[in-house]
């Protein structure tokens, strides 16, 4: 076929995209790509800005988890300190639907843009913070920048064919490696070696996130409104988008996650706000369910059909139910280690090194899971099998005491692996396992977001089981301890004080040897608080065993299908094709 020929079968091509787009959205095979299109500029900086994005995305958590203690102690101290990790979450959990939902009818490349501008901003106030509630405020902006960066699966899923959308996750989790796998180590880093410390975390990521940003700008240029929507108007898909449902999603779940993460840190559990805020966040998500279920709308929020699968919401869930254990013993693992397993209160780049195994294993998981998905195929009994292994051995770190290092370390890793394995298979089925690919971005957006909030509630279980066992544990079994061999029992607050402050200077009666009785016995105390902790696991992953067995098998599924192509800037000409026809 001459050139010629060559820009008549690309018009084509591109004519009968476009003409069916009203009904059948850009789905395309591969083979019917211009030549040259997964080599093009605009396909590799797409994937090269989706990585850039997605490692500063996980970043904004991740570099600041194992340093809330210190940034506190910086900054504050300051009680409502912990919303810097639980702000991340929870911003998420939101965010992550609306921004699917919102870019599958409007359109994705200025989202994805402006998620990234977002981010900057938010990096610098966390960069310059003076505050805990400044610096709360920067981590909010990070969080909402987060819904985009971490809805890589949108833009990664759809341009890529079907049976390539598990390996393309698998290398997009490379780009994790670096702020989730040694985000510990990064950050211990920057506090030891330099003089900008915990900031310097974040000076990273505005660098980061500028290449990203660039990156997007240049060359990401997916269907456009008009491309997708040839016979609407933005002002008629904004008068029919649900704005009721959308205020009664954000609203109910922004309350009914501040009341579990106020319980038992900010407030009491019985305290009027914190059970204000449950209610009601309980209330407004029944009220939002039975508006989208009944109510006659043009573009729900959130199409209830998708909830008529049961394999997609059993994957969906599954998702959550496995990153629950990632942003839980993000934070609890770090401090275990710190308390068990170091002798300088996790202080050392050593801890920081152990303090990454969580987000190592997890991305090792997600790896290998990615590459074998397709080659082993049957993703309902591989989901079965890598959470049955996951659920035994990170419920038996339960029974690592202070002496069991080596086990503990071996079962967590293990507990990750299949933890991150799991991760990788049910993020691409979120968006393989529906009927209509046009809605790629609400269905990834939905399981995001329900992900965000089960590991918002598993976190907020892990945190509140821990500081009451701890509570109950240490008063318990460290001060008969000491008071027998010889501390004066006026010492028990400074003595106690000292494993908070890590200062055991100016005890009264404290010698070398009752402060290696009294540390041992504290670690005996912090070992059955953790011990409780890993048994709660149990709750999350046996359901996530249970539904596991709903999850779907996609093997017929993987196809050369793509669900939508990179454009010419300002033109509806696929990358790598010849054709001018221009946007109207």
């Amino acid at each position: 076929m001459d050139h010629k020929d060559d820009q008549v079968h690309t018009i084509e091509n591109v004519s009968s995209i476009t003409d069916e787009k009203s009904d059948h959205g850009f789905t395309t095979n591969s083979e019917d790509l211009p030549k040259g299109y997964y080599r093009s500029p605009f396909f590799l900086g797409t994937m090269m800005a989706t990585g850039f994005s997605l490692a500063a995305g996980v970043g904004g958590f991740a570099l600041a988890a194992p340093n809330l203690a210190l940034i506190n102690a910086e900054l504050g101290p300051d009680p409502n300190y912990v919303w810097i990790g639980l702000v991340y979450t929870m911003a998420l959990a939101i965010g992550l639907l609306l921004v699917g939902r919102l870019s599958d009818l409007f359109g994705r490349r200025w989202f994805f843009i402006s998620g990234q501008i977002l981010a900057i901003i938010g990096c610098i106030v966390v960069a310059t913070a003076s505050t805990i509630k400044i610096l709360i405020g920067g981590m909010t902006l990070i969080s909402l920048a987060a819904s985009t960066q971490l809805s890589f699966g949108i833009v990664s899923n759809e341009l890529v064919p079907m049976k390539y959308r598990f390996f393309t996750h698998a290398w997009l989790y490379l780009w994790c490696l670096p702020a989730s796998g040694f985000g510990p180590v990064v950050s211990k880093a920057f506090i030891l070696y330099t003089s900008a410390g915990w900031r310097g975390s974040y000076y990273l990521l505005i660098g980061i996130n500028a290449i990203s940003a660039l990156l997007y700008f240049l060359f990401y240029f997916p269907p456009t409104f008009h491309m997708k929507f040839n016979n609407r108007t933005k002002m008629q898909q904004l008068k029919d988008f649900d704005f009721v449902g959308a205020f009664m999603f954000t609203a109910g779940l922004l309350l009914f996650l501040m009341g579990l993460s106020w319980g038992g840190s900010v407030y009491p559990w019985k305290s009027p706000a914190t059970i204000s805020a449950l209610v009601i966040g309980i209330v407004l998500l029944i009220a939002f369910g039975c508006y989208e279920t009944f109510a006659n709308l043009k573009e729900p929020l959130v199409p209830v059909h998708l909830f008529k699968n049961f394999s997609w919401v059993a994957c969906s869930i599954n998702l959550g139910l496995g990153a629950s254990v990632y942003y839980g013993m993000a934070i609890i693992w770090p401090q275990m280690v710190a308390v068990l397993y170091t002798d300088d209160g996790g202080a050392s780049i050593h801890a920081g090194f152990l303090s990454s195994l969580v987000g190592l294993m997890i991305i090792a998981g997600q790896l290998t899971g990615g590459s074998l998905a397709v080659v082993i195929g049957k993703t309902k009994i591989q989901c079965i099998c890598v959470l049955t292994i996951a659920a035994a051995t990170l419920t038996a770190v339960a029974s690592c005491g202070p002496d069991d290092f080596i086990r503990a370390t071996v079962l967590m890793c293990l507990g990750c692996f299949f933890v991150g394995w799991n991760e990788t298979l049910c993020l691409a089925n979120a968006g393989i396992d529906i009927d209509d690919q046009r809605e790629i971005g609400t269905a990834i957006g939905a399981a995001g977001s329900m992900r965000s909030a089960i590991s918002t509630l598993a976190s907020t279980v892990y945190v509140v089981i821990l500081t009451n066992k701890l509570t109950e544990n240490i008063p318990a079994i460290v001060p008969p301890a000491v008071i027998g061999a010889g501390l004066p029992a006026t010492s028990i607050v400074p003595f106690l004080t000292g494993f908070s402050t890590g200062n055991f200077t100016g005890v009264p009666g404290l010698t070398p040897e009752i402060l290696v009785v009294g540390v041992r016995a504290y670690k005996e105390a912090s070992a059955k608080a953790y011990s409780t902790v890993f048994l709660s696991t149990l709750i999350f992953s046996g359901l996530a065993m249970i539904l596991s067995f709903f999850t779907p098998n996609v093997d017929e599924k993987m196809t050369n299908q793509v669900a939508a192509t990179l454009h010419q800037k300002g033109t509806e000409t696929i990358v790598g094709g010849h054709a001018e026809k221009h946007v109207v």
